[in-house]
């Protein structure tokens, strides 16, 4: 008899928790806090940006580079390339994040190609750093207008 309170204690309690937990109320997240809109797609997030675009991806200003080879750079990595002006600038959008600063620099320029290194360099120092990704656009100088040559990314890390 003395643990029947106990007992039908512990009962109340459960009834009372489970029926707390089962309530949903509309417009409420996990926290009871406002549930915040989500986007089903890139079109949605980034107005203007074309689906299955990321927004780091849609070059800023000037003419996509169509003639383009990325087999150096992973998959993830933007492959946006374009030109400003009479053709010899050429703009890039590189991937940088935490503590890394993107840089690019032309390797070689040919007849038929330019070769354009994307390089992220990090402190060599242990730092505290954000873990965010960006996508900074960075443009090179050519000597000659990049006309039809084959635009040719590789990527690298250096620490500084």
């Amino acid at each position: 008899m003395r643990h029947i309170g106990t007992v039908v204690g512990t009962g109340v309690l459960l009834l009372v928790i489970s029926a707390c937990g089962g309530a949903r109320h509309q417009g409420t997240g996990a926290g009871g806090g406002p549930t915040l809109p989500t986007a089903t797609s890139p079109s949605e997030s980034s107005p203007g940006v074309p689906p299955g675009i990321a927004p780091g991806e849609v070059p800023p200003d000037g003419k996509p580079v169509t003639k383009l080879d990325t087999s150096a750079l992973s998959p993830e990595y933007p492959h946006t390339v374009w030109t400003q002006g009479d053709g010899r600038t050429v703009g890039v959008i590189a991937q940088e994040g935490g503590c890394g600063k993107a840089g690019a620099s032309v390797l070689e320029q040919s007849a038929t190609a330019v070769k354009i290194e994307l390089v992220e360099t990090t402190p060599l120092t242990k730092q505290m750093c954000t873990m965010d990704i960006r996508f900074p656009p960075l443009t090179v100088q050519l000597s000659e207008p990049l006309g039809e040559r084959t635009v040719v990314l590789t990527s690298r890390q250096e620490q500084k």
